[in-house]
């Protein structure tokens, strides 16, 4: 049993998706840790609860044409004044990227920058091949990897699962 860190998931969700992501993140959380994975829908939990934890991950959906999930955007300014320094970071968002093939994961993409300058570290880049997009927040400069597990449940649900897993052992790795 992994037993070094704190680990929270703080999800915004509005039709489901992203929190039925989270919760399929946290079993294998448990599964690979033998830890129990504290699951937040930031509707009901203030965001700066997530502080409290070691290893903190992030789900957050784009909307529309490059916009925030209405939770996220309504605690966002919030990010600013959470103490994050020397926290694990992991993040993953859904998008739908042949609808909205220019904005794909963009609110992945902001999250991440507004993040990352708070100090922590930040673990799960996910590979960009296997995606079909033209345009993205949330993909680092050399446009090889998002900048977390990026999940397509409307065009690519039947790689969701095998995506989760992967990542989630690839975090525990680079993270615990």
């Amino acid at each position: 049993m992994i037993d070094t860190k704190r680990i929270g998931i703080f999800y915004g969700s509005t039709t489901c998706y992203t929190e039925m992501a989270g919760e399929k993140i946290q079993a294998a959380m448990q599964r690979i840790t033998g830890q129990t994975i504290d699951l937040f829908d930031i509707k009901d939990t203030p965001l700066d609860k997530s502080a409290e934890y070691d290893f903190i991950i992030y789900g957050i959906s784009t909307w529309d044409f490059g916009e925030l999930q209405e939770d996220w955007e309504s605690t966002w300014d919030d990010i600013s004044a959470l103490h994050l320094a020397g926290k694990t970071i992991a993040l993953f968002g859904l998008g739908d990227q042949l609808g909205y093939a220019d904005w794909f994961q963009d609110a992945l993409g902001m999250l991440h920058d507004e993040i990352i300058i708070l100090g922590c570290d930040i673990v799960g880049y996910w590979p960009t091949t296997g995606y079909e997009y033209n345009a993205s927040k949330g993909v680092t400069e050399d446009g090889e990897y998002f900048v977390g597990l990026s999940l397509d449940d409307e065009n690519q649900f039947d790689l969701s699962d095998d995506r989760i897993e992967q990542w989630v052992q690839q975090i525990v790795q680079e993270g615990l």
